[in-house]
């Protein structure tokens, strides 16, 4: 009976989508070092992403756009892409054990939600790692096409640069609409960029 942990990165961020994993470790090739990812250092995270990637049993990495945050909320489009990432492992688990304090409705398969999970649980620090190396790098991306708004620093958190570097140069299409901060600033009549 196959388990995976589920967990998401990036519910805070002000830019770029949410991802989350599910992972089915492999109990005959264990993983030393499995930790809530947002303990461990970027080069620890790195490396054991690619642990991960080699030993477990299955694994896969989703996402929910800016798009589809906006307009069914950060919270059901985090569940959105846990679906996701359920479904689309190759190996089909039993049940998941699910990093927080919900389950989503309609998920597909059955599920448990566990407070700090990703301290306790393995499989779920070894998603919380892979969902947030995925996102670091997708937000690494973005910042090679917006280089002026600093996205590999700040990974689209609320920082003083990224709020600083919005008012300066307007809101551009991966910033999240409904989101207080932008929601303010397109309020006051910032400039939208496109593209």
């Amino acid at each position: 009976m196959w388990v995976c942990g589920v967990d998401e990165a990036g519910r805070g961020p002000l830019a770029g989508a949410v991802f989350a994993a599910a992972v089915i470790l492999d109990p005959e090739r264990p993983i030393d070092g499995l930790a809530d990812s947002k303990k461990l250092t970027a080069a620890r995270r790195e490396s054991l992403a690619e642990a991960i990637r080699e030993r477990a049993l299955a694994w896969h990495v989703a996402s929910a756009s800016v798009e589809e945050i906006d307009r069914l909320n950060i919270l059901q489009a985090t569940f959105l892409a846990m679906q996701r990432a359920v479904a689309g492992l190759a190996v089909v688990p039993a049940r998941a054990l699910i990093d927080g304090n919900r389950v989503p409705r309609q998920f597909p398969v059955a599920a448990e939600a566990i407070v700090k999970g990703d301290a306790t649980e393995p499989a779920i620090s070894a998603a919380s790692i892979l969902a947030k190396t995925a996102r670091d790098a997708d937000l690494v991306a973005l910042d090679a096409r917006y280089p002026d708004y600093g996205f590999a620093r700040h990974k689209g958190y609320p920082t003083a640069e990224h709020l600083a570097a919005i008012e300066r140069l307007g809101v551009l299409p991966i910033h999240r609409r409904t989101f207080g901060p932008v929601r303010v600033l397109l309020q006051a009549g910032q400039r939208e960029l496109f593209g």
